[in-house]
């Protein structure tokens, strides 16, 4: 059993691949992609990338709110789909803040540069503190 760290590794990579299916106009279903990366039903997965996708306008808008000089669209679409998980859950979920940041970071760090991480961190954490108040 994979544990959430894993498992949000697993959507962020299926979140990758719809990016890529939306960018070329090839049909898809997402149970099949989610079924393809993770082979057993996993409620988490199927939540995080149901969530981004079925909140993909308002994460996308809150994000470019939050990205300075720059927009979602121009993010590598890794990068753009660990700053979706992580908005999605900050702002969709009941995970702890720290949680989703330091989780969003954690994938940020395996599969980005340092500067990407950095500006991933500095989103979350402003949305962050502008959803507290």
């Amino acid at each position: 059993m994979k544990n959430r760290s894993e498992l949000r590794e697993v959507a962020m990579k299926v979140l990758y691949q719809i990016s890529i299916l939306n960018d070329t106009n090839i049909e898809y279903n997402v149970d099949e992609l989610i079924k393809e990366q993770f082979e057993v039903e996993n409620e988490f997965v199927n939540e995080l990338v149901n969530g981004v996708t079925s909140n993909k306008k308002d994460i996308d808008k809150l994000a470019n709110n939050y990205l300075k000089d720059w927009t979602i669209n121009r993010l590598n679409k890794v990068d753009q789909a660990i700053l979706e998980i992580g908005i999605y859950e900050l702002r969709y979920t009941e995970t702890p803040s720290i949680v989703s940041i330091n989780e969003a970071i954690e994938l940020s760090k395996k599969y980005s540069d340092e500067a990407v991480t950095k500006m991933i961190n500095g989103v979350l954490d402003n949305i962050y503190h502008s959803e507290e108040q």
